[in-house]
């Protein structure tokens, strides 16, 4: 069952002599389900591409449907609304609140949203990401590894359509990043989570079920 499907995506920056074509022209369809990897080199268009997905940034032309629903006929509060509920998203400096503690920051969410999580549903996560003995530390008192966990955790607890992870292995070393990984990979296998992942590194990516591979703003191959 398809999830997520882009039609011809464009994204132009500046006019003129200074106008660039970060996206040009981007189509493609993800499975709800599959593990998603965009690769390319810096410049690219991936980040852009992933930032348009969800909702981020508007483009210039094209459209987004994001579980049958074209995300940019939304305004600007509906489709805030619309990211914070059904978009789960990851990045590479992980954007954690820093007054916040670790429960805290999973739980925003739904703060919010003014709404309560299930009590149950937060302490299994925080168990499944091994940060049970850290729930009440701040950002600061973790590695980067358990900050990264920490986003994860902040992604997933709304049961997102889709997460959108931009380099989330880029601020870590190579211990972490395994570990990352495989935590995206279990989430992906055992909750049947749609992943989208952005990364420069092809063997990070190799763990994804496909691979798109962006080049000048245009897909190059693996749709």
């Amino acid at each position: 069952m398809e999830i997520l499907r882009v039609e011809n995506l464009t994204k132009i920056y500046g006019k003129d002599q200074t106008k660039v074509v970060a996206l040009d022209n981007v189509s493609f369809t993800i499975s709800k389900g599959e593990f998603v990897a965009i690769v390319g080199a810096s410049g690219s268009g991936k980040s852009t591409l992933l930032h348009i997905m969800g909702g981020v940034d508007r483009p210039t032309s094209g459209k987004v449907f994001i579980d049958g629903k074209d995300i940019y006929k939304f305004n600007d509060d509906e489709l805030a609304i619309f990211r914070r509920r059904q978009v789960g998203l990851i990045y590479q400096f992980y954007n954690l609140i820093p007054i916040l503690n670790v429960e805290e920051n999973i739980t925003l969410p739904f703060d919010l949203d003014n709404r309560s999580v299930k009590k149950e549903n937060l302490d299994n996560l925080i168990k499944s990401l091994g940060l049970e003995g850290r729930k009440n530390h701040l950002p600061n008192e973790l590695s980067g590894g358990q900050q990264q966990r920490t986003s994860i955790g902040r992604a997933l607890i709304t049961n997102p359509a889709i997460i959108l992870a931009d380099e989330p292995t880029g601020n870590l070393d190579s211990k972490a990043s395994d570990e990352i990984v495989e935590l995206l990979k279990k989430s992906n296998r055992e909750y049947n989570q749609t992943i989208i992942m952005i990364t420069h590194n092809l063997e990070i990516a190799k763990n994804a079920d496909r691979i798109i591979k962006i080049e000048d703003g245009k897909i190059a191959k693996g749709v």
